[in-house]
């Protein structure tokens, strides 16, 4: 039975993150970047002045909604992952060093779609029988197009629901639990014997505080967020700096690879990665799975920022996966590439291979903070995710579920940090995909009311409040 799931899943998951897919979702954003005259770039100090400027303006959000920096913070808590870490090294080891050539331009155009995702989303939210702002793909394909579409709603969020206890918590938390026992075992406090122990009291603990968080509201949400997400970030990147600092005498061929490999990745790889589409799909998927843009998910935690402005709002989409891609896995690449760490082409990796760059530089007591990193990545993602799944049971539902599901979400953190869960990592990775193609057809049908928004708003009549 498990041989036959698994069989079926890898099709339609090598499908999903195939060509066709990796076809849409290019597509798409290319689309989107031609229609608003390439906005990303175009007005990219405008997005960055728009969005910092607000990211320190002290100021509280109404009832039943974030301000606009605890909403951005609660969707970088769930993109800004394990992802960046572990995916980016994945990228590397298969697709070779152009494999981040092709984050970048998949980051570039994803930009746009980001920025898309989250102004419809703001557009097109409502408020529900608690007075809390949802919205998101599902909001915008109901209240955005006509009833013929309106199943599109219904599919994102039956695919999101499968997705959030898988991508967003058991895998997370077994990453969690994988990074504090390697710790622990590294500076010898348990031995081997006891890691099954600490793994249940690890889960339980995790279940404890998720539910606590999860359950006191999108305010708590939101106050927790806009706390550890810039903190993380910060810790991340000073750590990370320190190993391109300390070896900075590799920058110039490392960024040779880079340009080198995306179009001829034998001549840097020895030959094993002789292909520049497998670069360029590893590339694409792996930056579209740590930016998530073209799945929608962001947009949901953007919904509830308390603006009267999308366009406004939709700025933060593209600092959003400015900070992530081209800052945070960037600097991912550049640990594994600049340490000098053996990479043995060809072979999938994860975040070991990240790790072994920080060791290389920094010696085997970095391993600690490493563990700090990777837990706050990975608790992140869990709370934001949690939020995911409650607007997407909620829109299937009602309102009187979110609750149940809470408690529920919290609980598989104990069978993430207890379970062997290959196959549930490939099924939820596969659900993760699947969200993007009713999203993507939404955000494509959707482009003249961006656009329309877009020309409002610069015309002077997005320029005032919030």
């Amino acid at each position: 039975m498990l041989n036959a799931i698994e069989t079926i899943n890898s099709a339609v998951n090598n499908f999903v993150w195939g060509v066709p897919a990796m076809i849409c979702i290019f597509g798409v954003g290319l689309y989107l970047s031609i229609r608003t005259g390439f906005l990303q770039i175009r007005k990219f100090p405008y997005a960055m002045r728009t969005t910092l400027g607000r990211v320190f303006r002290k100021r509280e959000a109404s009832d039943g909604s974030l301000t606009p920096f605890q909403a951005v913070c609660t969707a970088l808590a769930a993109t800004v992952g394990t992802g960046n870490i572990a995916g980016v090294a994945g990228a590397i080891a298969i697709g070779g060093p152009g494999a981040v050539f092709w984050m970048w331009i998949s980051a570039l155009l994803g930009m746009c779609t980001k920025f898309a995702e989250v102004t419809l989303a703001v557009h097109f939210r409502e408020r529900n029988a608690h007075g809390d702002l949802v919205g998101g793909p599902m909001y915008y394909i109901k209240n955005g197009l006509s009833k013929k579409w309106h199943w599109l709603a219904v599919l994102f969020s039956i695919f999101g629901v499968l997705t959030v206890f898988g991508t967003g918590n058991a895998t997370q938390v077994n990453t969690i639990t994988t990074a504090i026992n390697s710790a622990l075992l590294n500076f010898h406090i348990i031995d081997q014997d006891s890691v099954s122990t600490s793994n249940l009291i690890l889960g339980i603990l995790i279940a404890v505080v998720v539910g606590l968080v999860l359950l006191g509201g999108i305010k708590r949400i939101g106050s927790v967020t806009e706390k550890l997400v810039p903190f993380m970030a910060l810790f991340y990147i000073i750590l990370a700096l320190g190993v391109v600092v300390m070896n900075y005498q590799s920058i110039p061929a490392v960024f040779a690879s880079i340009i080198s490999g995306a179009f001829h990745p034998s001549a840097v790889t020895g030959g094993v990665v002789g292909s520049m589409f497998l670069s360029m799909k590893k590339g694409v998927s792996r930056g579209i799975f740590s930016n998530e843009a073209g799945l929608g998910t962001g947009s949901i935690a953007h919904a509830c920022a308390d603006t009267k402005k999308p366009v406004k709002q939709g700025f933060f989409g593209i600092f959003e996966v400015f900070m992530d891609t081209i800052v945070i896995c960037t600097l991912t690449a550049l640990v594994v590439l600049c340490s000098g760490v053996p990479i043995q082409y060809g072979v999938d990796a994860g975040a070991e291979l990240t790790i072994q760059g920080f060791i290389a530089t920094y010696g085997s007591w970095v391993s600690l903070f490493t563990a700090v990193a990777m837990c706050c990545f990975a608790f992140s993602t869990i709370i934001g995710w949690g939020l995911y799944g409650a607007r997407c049971i909620e829109f299937l539902f009602s309102e009187k579920v979110i609750k149940p599901f809470m408690v529920v979400y919290s609980l598989v953190a104990i069978l993430g940090a207890t379970a062997n869960l290959g196959l549930l990592w490939s099924i939820a990775e596969t659900f993760n995909g699947l969200m993007a193609i009713p999203n993507l057809i939404a955000v494509f049908l959707l482009s003249g009311t961006v656009v329309k928004l877009v020309k409002e708003y610069f015309a002077g009549e997005g320029k005032t409040g919030n």
